[in-house]
């Protein structure tokens, strides 16, 4: 019964600390509003355009724009959205057929493929967002998928608007130095950067605060995971599988010495 009631709150602290998107994303307020912001301007006010997202991994561009599109889900029920990870495509040109297939349009090859879909993205019809995570992967000779892509929303009519997420600050300015000639310029940039210690001591502290009973782990400790991952990246996912796994060690530790400790009260 000891065990049982100790073993709780560990696989709860456990449970806190995968990194899911949740609910409030601490030390983001200003970039979830930016983002908010940018989709209610160029969706809802039926605005074609871009953002380039960029940041480290572990910084929350993902989880910020996932639980900005959970939030606004109601507002954008008149748009379609597609969501592609672009580390799951094939090849660069791979983005155009699993875009057409999320689009419900006929299949194409070639140069005709991407003709169907720019038919499809300038004739009447609702807003598309296309959110496009790890871009980079989209890279390739004469970079003439990421230029297709980001030229889209300036198309006369069209109703694309681009959403594209990446780690590097640069990749805009180095592979997209085209996009400076068109009449609108880049897309818009929003970078996040690396968290500070306060913030990962906070998101700590807040996911850790969902658990019942007294802290499963000391904040002294907390605040040395924070000081450590902040100094060497600022990436939130290594703080919370950090503390993940600290959790894992206590609990072999006091089933260890539950098993062999004496109940108390005779039962």
């Amino acid at each position: 019964r000891l065990f049982r009631q100790e073993g709780t709150c560990y696989q709860q602290a456990k449970q806190v600390l995968h990194a899911a998107v949740p609910h409030r994303l601490q030390g983001r307020e200003r970039e979830t509003g930016i983002l908010r912001q940018f989709l209610r301007e160029h969706v809802l006010g039926r605005q074609p355009g871009s953002l380039y997202v960029s940041g480290a991994p572990g910084t929350g561009k993902t989880a910020c724009l996932s639980r900005v599109l959970l939030d606004c889900k109601d507002e954008l029920a008149g748009s379609r959205t597609v969501v592609l990870n672009c580390m799951a495509l094939g090849s660069p040109q791979g983005v155009f057929p699993a875009l057409a297939q999320h689009l419900g349009l006929p299949t194409a090859t070639g140069r005709e493929r991407v003709r169907s879909l720019e038919k499809h993205l300038t004739s009447q019809g609702p807003m598309v967002l296309l959110v496009l995570d790890e871009l980079d992967q989209l890279e390739s000779k004469g970079q003439d998928v990421l230029y297709t892509l980001f030229e889209w929303p300036w198309l006369p009519s069209s109703r694309l608007v681009l959403v594209g997420l990446a780690n590097a600050l640069d990749l805009t300015d180095r592979s997209l130095a085209r996009l400076g000639a068109l009449p609108s310029g880049r897309p818009r940039l929003l970078h996040f950067p690396p968290y500070t210690k306060e913030q990962l001591t906070c998101i700590l502290q807040e996911r850790l605060g969902q658990v019942a009973g007294d802290p499963v782990l000391d904040a002294a400790a907390l605040q040395f995971c924070a000081r450590k991952v902040s100094a060497v990246s600022g990436d939130a996912r290594k703080a919370l599988d950090v503390c993940r796994r600290a959790v894992e060690v206590v609990e072999l530790e006091v089933r260890g010495q539950t098993l062999l400790k004496p109940l108390p009260g005779g039962e």
